[in-house]
C-alpha cells in the first residue's frame, strides 16, 4: 500500500470503556463521547466495554477455553486498531480494576499506537485516574496524547437525556483530542508501513 493509498484508509479507533462498576455512569459518557467521535473525519470507531468483559485477575500463559474465548473476542479489536481513546472514570485517585486487568493481558497489541483519554470524576475529573496511566502505557511503548476530555463533578454536566449541559468546550476539548490522536495515528501507521516498530 503506498502513502496516498494509506492516508486514505480511514484510521480504526477502539474506545475502552473502562468501568464495570454497577451503577456506572460510563454508558453516559460514552454515548455523548461515541456520538461525536462518529463524526470526526477519517475514524473508523470499535467500542470496548470492559462490563461485556470477564478477564480473571489471575493472569496465565496458558488460559482455559473460557479465557480464550473471552480473549478471542477482545484481542481482535485492541491488535486491530491504530489507536486508541480510553474513557475511566477515578475511583480512589486511581482508575479501575478492569482497565488495569484488561492492559495486563496485552502488550504488542498497545506498542507503537496513540492513548487519547476521557475522564470524569469528582473535582479532579478524573485527571488523576489519566496521569497513572500515562506511566502504565508508556511502560506498553504507546504514545499518549497531551489533550483529553474531562469531566469534573460529571452528575451535575449531563441532563436526563445524556446531553451535556453546556457542550461548547466539551465540544472543542474531544475535536483537539481526536485530531491529535488521528496524527499520531496516521504518523506511527506510516511508520510502522515503512519499517516494523523495534519494540
Amino acid at each position: 500500500m503506498d502513502i496516498t493509498t494509506a492516508e486514505q484508509t480511514a484510521l480504526k479507533v477502539t474506545v475502552v470503556i473502562g468501568s464495570n462498576r454497577e451503577g456506572r455512569f460510563a454508558p453516559v459518557v460514552a454515548d455523548w463521547f461515541l456520538a461525536r467521535a462518529r463524526e470526526h473525519h477519517g475514524l473508523d470507531i470499535e467500542v470496548l466495554d470492559l462490563a461485556d468483559t470477564e478477564l480473571p485477575t489471575a493472569l496465565s500463559r496458558d488460559p482455559s477455553p473460557a479465557v480464550a474465548a473471552q480473549l478471542a473476542f477482545i484481542t481482535p479489536k485492541l491488535a486491530d486498531a491504530d489507536a486508541f481513546v480510553v474513557i475511566t472514570p477515578e475511583y480512589n485517585h486511581s482508575f479501575p480494576a478492569s482497565l488495569k486487568n484488561l492492559i495486563d493481558w496485552h502488550f504488542v497489541q498497545w506498542q507503537a499506537k496513540p492513548v487519547g483519554f476521557v475522564s470524569y470524576g469528582g473535582i479532579s475529573g478524573g485527571l488523576r485516574a489519566v496521569e497513572q496511566l500515562r506511566q502504565v502505557f508508556a511502560e506498553l511503548h504507546a504514545v499518549t496524547v497531551r489533550d483529553t476530555v474531562s469531566f469534573p463533578h460529571v452528575h451535575g454536566l449531563f441532563d436526563e437525556d445524556g446531553e451535556h449541559r453546556e457542550p461548547s468546550q466539551a465540544d472543542a476539548a474531544v475535536k483537539k483530542m481526536l485530531d491529535q490522536v488521528a496524527w499520531w495515528a496516521q504518523a506511527l501507521r506510516d511508520a510502522k508501513g515503512a519499517r516494523p516498530y523495534a519494540g
